[in-house]
């Protein structure tokens, strides 16, 4: 693993709240339930990106639904056209939250491609895969994802690179932030939160550090109460940024904006919670394509 690689400091044992159990029986229906519905997808992959968007979108919903998880989602539409989504990174339940945003092409670690099945199957769904340890494969890597944002398809990134409680985040990731500049498309910003029915913060749906999928799995569907909060946030032009540090910092502040949570560990974590984006980088906002930094022959810094 290279120096740059993302790490969280976030740890089952540190972290993650017990979860109030609802009774074994009825957990083990939703877990039985919730692996129906991956194997129906698996049995589905096959016909990739054919796959109506809303039936992509509805079987994220009812995998949330059949986990017991009910959904909030606030903010406006995200865009139609190529579209870098971004969001923070807390559990597993991101990606079909994601998903029932708007369904996008993941972008995830290359170790992915490499696991037996669940790699060919990941492929074949569209997903892109990034080389976290290589320098050398980033410009190859925001190429492809620039390629996919002009032919119109949505990419969906966790710029923290890594899964965080929730109750605090990493600083983003900037390389697929160049990939938006390159193709001119917008980014969206969504932010991620787990509450319980009472309305307050839980970390129990946290994946983080060393904790095995089925306890992460077991976890959630045994909660009681759970609820995971999606706000769209506005979408940033990139016409408006002067490089990809200024847009990801941009991203960044718009997930941070009045959720008191601290950021750690980068050069934008002095940015206070409920500090307003850029407004440069906002949303029709002036800018001009000329005052862009591109990477091209070079790899960009993945940070």
């Amino acid at each position: 693993m290279s120096a740059w690689s993302p790490v969280a400091p976030c740890t089952p044992a540190g972290c993650v709240e017990p979860a109030v159990v609802r009774g074994a029986g009825r957990a083990a229906l939703r877990l039985a339930a919730v692996t129906a519905l991956v194997l129906a997808g698996i049995a589905l992959l096959p016909a990739g990106r054919r796959i109506p968007a809303e039936l992509t979108r509805r079987w994220c919903r009812w995998i949330l639904w059949a986990a017991g998880v009910r959904v909030r989602l606030t903010g406006g539409a995200a865009p139609a056209g190529g579209l870098l989504i971004v969001a923070n990174h807390i559990s597993w339940l991101d990606v079909p939250l994601l998903a029932a945003v708007r369904p996008a092409r993941m972008l995830a670690k290359a170790e992915i491609r490499r696991w037996p099945v669940a790699g060919a199957l990941a492929a074949r769904g569209g997903t892109l895969f990034i080389e976290r340890d290589g320098l050398r494969t980033l410009p190859g890597t925001v190429a492809r994802i620039a390629g996919a944002l002009r032919e119109g398809a949505a990419v969906a990134a966790f710029p923290e690179g890594s899964t965080w409680c929730g109750r605090a985040r990493g600083r983003f990731r900037r390389a697929v932030f160049q990939a938006a500049l390159d193709a001119g498309v917008p980014v969206q910003p969504v932010r991620i939160r787990y509450r319980l029915t009472g309305g307050a913060v839980t970390t129990v749906p946290a994946f983080v550090g060393d904790d095995p999928l089925l306890a992460s799995v077991w976890r959630v569907v045994s909660a009681r109460g759970l609820v995971a909060e999606v706000d769209v946030r506005p979408a940033l032009a990139p016409h408006g940024a002067a490089d990809r540090r200024a847009l990801a910092a941009a991203a960044r502040a718009a997930l941070c904006e009045d959720t008191g949570a601290p950021v750690t560990g980068g050069r934008h974590a002095e940015r206070p919670a409920g500090a307003a984006a850029p407004a440069a980088v906002r949303a029709g906002s002036a800018g001009t394509r000329q005052e862009r930094r591109h990477a091209h022959g070079r790899a960009p810094h993945p940070g």
